[in-house]
Order: C-alpha cells, then sequence, then structure tokens
C-alpha cells in the first residue's frame, strides 16, 4: 500500500526521502504560519530561527506539495528520515489531499502531515503568533546547523511561486524581511562611507 506525505514548509523543495510521484495540490481546514521555534535547523536553543506549522482555520487552503512512496524499503527510509528531521513536530495527522481548487473529492485520502502543535506540553519549541515585523527580524537574525533563518523564507516564497501558489504570509514576511535586509546594509553603507 502506498505511502502520502505532504510537505508545506521546507519538504517541498527538499525531500530527502525516495518517492514514486509528486502531486502539487492542497489540504483544507488549514493556513500556513511561521510560529514554530527551530532549535536544530533554522536556529539555536539560545536564539530559536521560525519555521513553518500548520494552523487550523475553518474556509482556508494550505498549498504544498504530496509524495507517493510505494517500496516497502523506501516507506522505512522515509519514515525515520522524517522522525528525526521533523522531531520538533509533535502531532501527525492523516488529511484529504485536493488538487483541483472546486474538487468535491480529493486526489488522496489519507495523506499523513506532520504539524507542531501550540500545546507546550509537548512541543516546548513553539512560539506563536507575534506581529509581523518581529517574526521578520528574528528570522533575519537567527542561523542554525542548516542555514540562515531567512534563506528558508526565501526558499519558500520560491518553491511556492514555481508552482504558481500564492501565501500571502509567505510573500507579507518575506517583502518584511527584504527590507530589513535593505535597511540594515543601506545604514551599514552609510557608516562605511563616513555619513
Amino acid at each position: 500500500m502506498a505511502m502520502w506525505v505532504f510537505g508545506y514548509g521546507s519538504l517541498i523543495w527538499k525531500t530527502g526521502f525516495p518517492f514514486e510521484e509528486r502531486l502539487p495540490g492542497f489540504i483544507k481546514g488549514y493556513r500556513r504560519v511561521f510560529h514554530q521555534g527551530s532549535t536544530d535547523h533554522r536556529g539555536t536553543p539560545e536564539f530559536p530561527g521560525r519555521t513553518v506549522t500548520l494552523e487550523a482555520a475553518a474556509g482556508e487552503v494550505c498549498w504544498g506539495v504530496a509524495y507517493k512512496i510505494t517500496k516497502e524499503e523506501d516507506q522505512r527510509d522515509a519514515l525515520l528520515h522524517l522522525e528525526v528531521r521533523e522531531k520538533q513536530y509533535d502531532q501527525k495527522e492523516y488529511l484529504d489531499f485536493f488538487q483541483e481548487a472546486n474538487a468535491s473529492e480529493p486526489a488522496v485520502s489519507g495523506v499523513m502531515v506532520y504539524i507542531a502543535s501550540s500545546d507546550k506540553k509537548s512541543n516546548n519549541n513553539y512560539l506563536g503568533q507575534a506581529p509581523l515585523e518581529d517574526i521578520a527580524k528574528q528570522i533575519v537574525k537567527a542561523k542554525g546547523p542548516s542555514g540562515p533563518n531567512r534563506d528558508y523564507l526565501f526558499n519558500l516564497e520560491e518553491a511556492l511561486a514555481q508552482l504558481g501558489f500564492k501565501d500571502k504570509h509567505v510573500t507579507d514576511l518575506a517583502t518584511q524581511v527584504r527590507r530589513i535586509l535593505l535597511e540594515s546594509h543601506e545604514s551599514s553603507g552609510d557608516v562605511a562611507n563616513g555619513v
């Protein structure tokens, strides 16, 4: 039996496991939010980065990619990889996956999705909501073993654009991060020029 995994963050552009099929599409009733602290990939325990998780939201959809894994050993390898990679994500849901915006029937049922919940007992890295500017400032400063937090955001923005998906939260955040980087570059240039 095939196993399906839905990627809505870095899994869109960096899978890390073998798969037979990759389908762009969406899940219903969730939105992508930068509420999860990353202390192992895009930040450190001292200064966490921010990565995406899903938040239940009636009437919303979250676009991403579903991966089909059919071979038993590939399924084992994928699960081993994901359990390490997604270890800060404390929930697994099995959801319907759609490809057509007006479809009433899912393209695939029971797609596995990793979610970092807001429960601080089971997910002590949950950061929650903050003003967009504060999230952007944190992303600008954070970096971890997998690289700067801003690269994660920009890679996600680009991966979604390549698939033809728009996510206002991601776009607004990326725009804000670019503004902060530009302002800091300009002010450091002023100092260098003796202004």
